[in-house]
């Protein structure tokens, strides 16, 4: 399955309720996989969606194949590791919209490493962007969703933050990390209306997904369907990797009114990989 956003899959967004209509989201990690997922499905349902990402490469395709769509996407570059330029466009957002109601935390990036061959730039760099870098975005998002009295904030963490992985410390650290910062804060802001849950993906199709395969496998490895004994992982239950809506749909539902007095939450989405 590619990673991008398939024309079908526009037409069939094309044809969803206006659930999110009038309301301002703002997305990271939104140039390909589940962020460029969940803007589009955004989108489809009506909102306003300000698709950022570190480059312009993404998300100003995004834009484009969105403009048949219920909503809006506009493309703003974005480096969540940079504090003063998520304010200001956090800032120009509300400015530009009249409010905030929507962040969904998606960035993030995978150094894959047994823990003796990790560097320090290895380790620093997965936590700037997996972990500081939804600090940085949540903390400007929820100082204006307090303010007002509502919002809901939702980060896309991994499933790998409640279970060991071989290979993949720093990024299951952060992400378990991100996870606890998530609930911290929707205890923080409750009082505030403010609803902060955590959606936690297994195996994607993504483009991070597929860097793990053997060079040039475009087939899901069996591996990661059955699991593999040899690195203590188990398989997917359902028997299937998921693609990047399914993971926009749970995110969806947590972001929606259905969920109004969900917050504090973990929702997996991983076929069952993880037995929870």
């Amino acid at each position: 399955m590619p990673d991008h956003i398939p024309p079908d899959h526009l037409a069939d967004e094309s044809r969803a309720e206006g659930e999110f209509a009038g309301r301002t989201a703002l997305v990271t990690g939104a140039g390909q996989g589940i962020g460029a997922a969940v803007a589009t499905a955004l989108a489809a349902r009506g909102a306003h969606v300000v698709a950022t990402d570190r480059s312009a490469h993404g998300i100003d395709e995004l834009a484009a194949a969105a403009r048949d769509l219920a909503g809006t996407v506009t493309p703003r570059v974005m480096d969540v590791t940079d504090p003063v330029a998520v304010t200001a466009v956090v800032d120009d957002v509300v400015r530009d919209h009249g409010a905030l109601d929507l962040l969904v935390n998606v960035a993030g990036i995978l150094r894959a490493a047994p823990v003796a061959e990790l560097t320090d730039a290895d380790w620093a760099d997965t936590f700037a962007v997996n972990t500081t870098g939804v600090f940085h975005t949540s903390r400007a998002a929820a100082s204006h969703m307090t303010a007002r009295g509502r919002g809901c904030i939702v980060t896309v963490a991994s499933n790998a933050a409640g279970i060991p992985r071989t290979g993949m410390a720093a990024y299951a650290a952060s992400k378990a990390a991100a996870t606890m910062f998530t609930k911290c804060l929707g205890l923080e802001v409750a009082r505030s209306g403010v609803r902060c849950n955590v959606v936690a993906p297994g195996s994607t199709d993504t483009a991070m997904q597929r860097a793990l395969w053997p060079d040039g496998q475009t087939e899901v490895p069996l591996s990661v369907i059955d699991g593999d004994p040899a690195t203590y992982r188990t398989g997917i239950p359902l028997g299937r990797i998921a693609a990047p809506r399914d993971i926009a749909d749970a995110v969806l539902f947590l972001a929606s009114d259905r969920a109004r007095h969900v917050t504090l939450q973990e929702l997996y989405v991983d076929g069952g990989a993880t037995l929870r």
